[in-house]
């Protein structure tokens, strides 16, 4: 494949990352979080293009040198990290952004997944995320009572 082919499971997989991005991105931003629907979908398509980079320059490059395709998902992790730690205050009234700075976190996951092609992985874990930050606060709320 040269870099001007149009590769349709490449587009595809970018398509996905920004369909099950967008689905968690809704749910924060219709509770009106900071990280909402643009980071969501921007982090989940960003993590699937690395990973489809990493698995590109790992077949460009096997036997020629020693690659990783897992060491750029690492990063990937680690990077998204620091992003998500911005997102949370500390105050006198207790840690804010936890929950966001997590569903940051797990976009990406959804998008190196993605990146990947394990794409039955990444559609489960946005449905578990959706069901988890749409309806478990209400259960929260509950038990609290």
């Amino acid at each position: 494949m040269n870099e001007f082919s149009f590769d349709f499971n490449t587009i595809f997989r970018l398509l996905l990352a920004f369909v099950l991005g967008s689905v968690i991105g809704f749910e924060r931003e219709k509770k009106g979080r900071d990280a909402g629907l643009r980071t969501h979908i921007l982090v989940c398509v960003g993590s699937a293009l690395i990973m489809l980079v990493s698995i590109y320059v790992y077949e460009l490059y096997k036997g020629v040198a020693a690659l990783d395709p897992a060491r750029i998902a690492a990063g990937v992790v680690t990077g998204i990290g620091f992003l998500g730690a911005g997102a949370i205050i500390r105050s006198s009234e207790g840690n804010r952004g936890l929950t966001s700075a997590a569903s940051v976190w797990v976009s990406a996951a959804i998008g190196l997944a993605v990146g990947c092609g394990y794409l039955s992985a990444a559609v489960a874990t946005t449905i578990i995320v959706f069901f988890t930050l749409s309806l478990l606060k209400k259960a929260e709320a509950r038990l609290d009572k």
